[in-house]
Order: C-alpha cells, then sequence, then structure tokens
C-alpha cells in the first residue's frame, strides 16, 4: 500500500515509517500538517494522521478531507486517550484510533482492517474465479499454487484489489505503486500488469479503454 504518515515526533516517524516500509508498503512520512496538505491530492491507500501538529491540527485536516468527500481510510494516532478524545475523532471522519503507545504490530493489524472495510470485505482473502490473494499475507495462489510475484507487481495486485469494482486511471496506479520515484521508466505499470496476467491469468485484470484498470469480478 501507499501510505501518508503524518507524525510530528521524529523518533516515532522514522520508526514507524521503517516498520511499515519493512512490511512492504511504501510511505511519505511528514512532519508538518502544511507539507502533508500539499499532497492532499495524491491517491493513497490510507492515512496514519497524529492529532497535535507543530503547524495545526490534524484532527481538525480529517474533518475538512472527510467534507471534501476524500473517502480514503484514516486511522489517528495520537496520546489522547480520554473517551471524549476518541468519540471527536471517530467522528471528525477517522475509521480508526490508536493511543499513543502502541505497537507497531498493532498499528499495522488495524490498518489492514480499515482497508479491508473500505473496500468493502470483512475478509482478509479475495477469490477471483481460480485465483486466491491474501492480503495480509502478501501472498497470492492461482489454482492452490503459490505465484510468486515482486514486489511492485504485488502493490499492482494489491492497489486494485482494494479497489475492486471501481477503475482505477493509470496516473493514480502509476502513484499508488511507484510514489515519487523518479527513476521508473514510462511504461513500467504496464509490464508489471502484463506479467500478473502471465502468471494468474489475463482476465484477472481488464482494460477499460482511455480510463484505467479493474479488477475482474469473482
Amino acid at each position: 500500500m501507499r501510505l501518508l504518515l503524518l507524525e510530528d515526533d521524529p523518533i516515532l516517524g522514522e520508526g514507524l515509517r521503517d516498520f511499515l516500509r519493512v512490511e512492504g508498503h511504501g510511505v511519505d512520512w511528514f512532519q508538518r500538517l502544511g507539507d502533508a496538505m500539499l499532497m492532499a491530492g495524491e491517491p493513497y491507500d490510507a492515512l496514519l494522521v497524529d492529532w497535535q501538529l507543530p503547524d495545526g491540527s490534524g484532527i481538525d485536516w480529517v474533518r475538512t478531507l472527510r467534507r471534501r468527500g476524500l473517502s480514503t481510510p484514516i486511522l489517528m494516532l495520537t496520546a489522547r486517550d480520554r473517551l471524549g478524545d476518541r468519540i471527536n475523532g471517530l467522528d471528525a471522519g477517522a475509521d480508526d484510533y490508536l493511543v499513543k503507545p502502541f505497537e507497531p504490530e498493532e498499528m499495522a493489524a488495524r490498518l489492514r482492517a480499515v482497508c479491508r472495510r473500505s473496500a468493502g470485505s470483512a475478509s482478509d482473502v479475495r477469490r477471483i474465479g481460480a485465483v486466491e490473494i491474501e492480503l495480509s499475507g502478501r501472498t497470492a495462489r492461482l489454482e492452490g499454487r503459490r505465484v510468486e510475484l515482486t514486489a511492485r507487481e504485488w502493490a499492482v495486485l494489491e492497489a486494485l484489489v482494494l479497489r475492486a469494482g471501481r477503475i482505477v486511471s493509470k496516473t493514480d496506479l502509476d502513484a499508488l505503486v511507484l510514489g515519487n520515484d523518479a527513476e521508473v521508466v514510462s511504461n513500467a505499470l504496464e509490464v508489471h500488469i502484463s506479467a500478473l496476467r502471465r502468471k494468474l491469468g489475463r482476465e484477472l485484470i481488464e482494460t477499460v479503454r482511455g480510463m484505467g484498470y479493474r479488477l475482474a469480478t469473482a
């Protein structure tokens, strides 16, 4: 997944960023609200937002994003542990609320849960024809046999699974998979799509001419 992490504490922020990257996610980490706001138009799979920041309120930003129609899952990270604070955070539009200090493993599990709910599924496993995709294990199987995918191939597949039923534009899919990697060649996405079709079946990923890509229905 491509994640936006907004956390001003340098030790915690760096630790969370490194943990999530080891988990296989792309992470854009910001310590100031103003910097994160500049990226608000970028496609992300989820936002992880601290409440109190040096230049503003994370919860006010979440409220603004929801008013603008953003549906991306949001996980609040905060030291505020009173019931009223948790209620305010959820009412502002956060999908979940994690009180510091917390274990990174719990954060990762809650992140997976809110993304599953956002994608309209309570299950971690998706089945599409003969293909089985397990999000938490980052594995794909074809007719019961595990298929080895590269990190970028998995990122493409994951982005489409989390948006099942929707057309994802090439521009958004590029951003979700490649992030700000300026070294990637212009046709990299098509190469990954082609590899996924070769490994898991051509019918798995549909090309919607002039619009983008869509995961096939089960």
